[in-house]
C-alpha cells in the first residue's frame, strides 16, 4: 500500500485536484449510460459512411477503411498541408498528417478526420455522405490553386500556394 501512495503523491498527483476527481466522475457516469452507447455507435457508423462516400469518390484511405472514429485520408500527388489550408478557410476542420511512405512530416500527404464532432451535433449517416462531397470539393479546389500556383511561381512551395489562395479573386469566389 505505501508503494502505489508514493506511486501517487508525489508521484503522479501533487494534490487533491478536486477538479479533476469531479469531472472524470461525471465522464464515468456518462459512460455508464446507455445513450453513450448508442453515441458512440453512432460515431462508428458515420466514420463507416465518411470512409465509403470518400472511397466511391476514388479516394484512398492509409487503411483501406476505418473501424474507429477516425480515418486518414491519402492526399497525394497534393500535400496534406495544402488540402488542410483550403479546407479551413471553407470553415472545414481538418489536420495534415504524415501517411506511410512519406519522406518528411514537413509535407504529409494525409488529412486526418474524425466524426465525433459532427456527431455530436446530431448529424447521421447520409450527412457524412454530404461531407464527403464537401471535401471532394475542397480537394478539387486545392488541385486548381494547386495548378496555378505552378504556372505563376518557380516553385509550388506552400507559402506561394498560401499567398495565392489568400490573394487571387477567382480562387475566393470558388
Amino acid at each position: 500500500m505505501d508503494a502505489i501512495n508514493q506511486a501517487v503523491f508525489p508521484m503522479l498527483q501533487g494534490g487533491p485536484h478536486n477538479h479533476q476527481i469531479g469531472a472524470l466522475a461525471v465522464a464515468l457516469r456518462e459512460a455508464q449510460q446507455p445513450s453513450f452507447r448508442e453515441y458512440a455507435r453512432q460515431i462508428l457508423n458515420n466514420a463507416q459512411a465518411l470512409s465509403e462516400g470518400l472511397l466511391k469518390r476514388g479516394y484512398q484511405l492509409a487503411t483501406g477503411g476505418t473501424n474507429n472514429h477516425l480515418l486518414l485520408w491519402n492526399v497525394r500527388p497534393l500535400s496534406g498541408s495544402k488540402v488542410e489550408k483550403v479546407l479551413e478557410l471553407a470553415g472545414i476542420t481538418t489536420n495534415k498528417n504524415t501517411i506511410a511512405g512519406d519522406t518528411s512530416a514537413l509535407n504529409p500527404g494525409g488529412v486526418r478526420l474524425g466524426t465525433p464532432a459532427l456527431t455530436t451535433r446530431g448529424l447521421r449517416e447520409g450527412d457524412f455522405d454530404k461531407a464527403a462531397e464537401f471535401l471532394h470539393e475542397g480537394y478539387q479546389l486545392t488541385q486548381r490553386v494547386q495548378a496555378l500556383a505552378e504556372e505563376r511561381y518557380e516553385k509550388a512551395a506552400l507559402k506561394n500556394f498560401i499567398k495565392l489562395l489568400e490573394s487571387d479573386a477567382s480562387i475566393q469566389s470558388a
